[in-house]
């Protein structure tokens, strides 16, 4: 199939216009210019990389945990608004059932309709815990950390910890040394912990500033060491409320090259308010607001990742910043090498955006996805 568009997301930024040509799930090649023959589709608006998510809980009402169908739920449902690859977050739970939602994961990432696992727990600080349950929170042990990471044969890429808790620093490098990224994430540490954790290998932020200490000019804590650290992929929120726009404007000006765009998308995503479950904890979701039942706490967003662009450049940021934190970068950040770019080799994973940013088409994997009935 020979596409042509008016604008491209390339590697090398945004240009126009463009062509793409895919040879079954795959690009085979791509340019700027003319086509080199008479297009198949000529297609108005901008074709970005589809979407690459890595920190998502849910959506349509489902989340991810030992249930295909549920899982497929959440999968279709961001696919719909442009994510076409998709890590799989699961929240603290008891070992057993962890081990069991990972090895069920595990099924779909061989299948390639996942692209990972995301253990975000149970190695968090109960001070930072957020939307997690606190009784099952625990210190990080290897016998521990092999079973969840033996489990998902493979599949486990990313690990979100706290630093601080004992035995934190060895489970870095073991988690670093079997290559899984380990990401700084729901912790009391302070700054020179965290510093320390990015030296045992830790090259990830979990949702920066949120869940962690406030920064303070005389105690900058974690957010600054991870902020400040070439090398270290900052993930933020861009939902507009768990971190301030000119906030997200301002990190993103900061450092263009390191940020990552992540949903934490819970199962309201693309359902609607209403009272959910997540972890095995009543949350409340009102004005597309996700809160533990009955209190302040965050539990998660309604993101999705189109959103997610759309506030970033609302608040500043370039176009070209925006779609790379939500395409290259996240492929990046846990080394997935054939997506988040329009080039030779890659998958077929495109979407198309209008001058308002909205999604009008999408790709996966060199088919077009149904468009959603309205």
């Amino acid at each position: 199939m020979l596409l042509h568009a008016a604008r491209l997301l390339t590697p090398d930024g945004l240009a126009g216009p463009g062509w793409v040509a895919t040879a079954g799930p795959l690009i085979e090649a791509c340019g700027t210019g003319e086509p080199p023959s008479v297009p198949d589709a000529e297609l108005d608006g901008l074709v970005s990389p589809g979407f690459v998510d890595v920190h998502s809980h849910g959506g349509g009402g489902a989340a991810f945990g030992a249930d295909v169908d549920a899982a497929r739920t959440v999968l279709a449902t961001h696919l719909a608004c442009g994510t076409t690859t998709m890590v799989a977050s699961l929240v603290t739970g008891a070992l057993d059932d962890m081990a069991r939602a990972v090895t069920v994961l595990a099924g779909l990432v061989r299948a390639g309709e996942l692209a990972g696992v995301h253990l975000e727990g149970p190695w968090l600080a109960p001070e930072y815990k957020g939307a997690h349950e606190a009784a099952l929170l625990r210190d990080p042990v290897p016998t521990d950390l092999a079973r969840l990471v033996d489990a998902g044969a493979g599949a486990v890429r990313l690990v979100t910890i706290a630093p601080e808790r004992p035995g934190a620093m060895e489970a870095i490098s073991y988690l670093a040394g079997r290559g899984v990224v380990v990401a700084v994430g729901h912790t009391a540490s302070d700054e020179a912990t965290a510093r320390a954790a990015v030296a045992r290998g830790a090259t990830g932020a979990t949702h920066l500033f949120n869940a962690m200490p406030d920064l303070l000019h005389r105690a900058p804590g974690p957010a600054l060491a991870l902020w400040s650290t070439p090398g270290v992929w900052l993930e933020l929120i861009a939902d507009g409320v768990h971190v301030a726009p000119g906030l997200v404007a301002h990190v993103m000006a900061t450092a263009p090259d390191r940020c990552v765009l992540v949903t934490d998308a819970m199962a309201a995503a693309g359902a609607g308010d209403g009272d959910y479950s997540l972890g095995g904890l009543a949350v409340e979701v009102r004005d597309g607001v996700a809160r533990l039942a009955g209190a302040a706490t965050i539990a998660g967003s309604t993101l999705t990742l189109d959103r997610a662009v759309r506030v970033a450049v609302q608040a500043g940021v370039p176009l070209n910043v925006a779609l790379a934190a939500a395409t290259i970068h996240p492929a990046a950040y846990l080394g997935l090498d054939k997506v988040g770019r329009l080039a030779p080799g890659c998958f077929a994973d495109l979407v198309v955006l209008d001058e308002t940013l909205a999604v009008t088409r999408v790709m996966r994997r060199g088919e077009w996805v149904p468009r959603r009935e309205t």
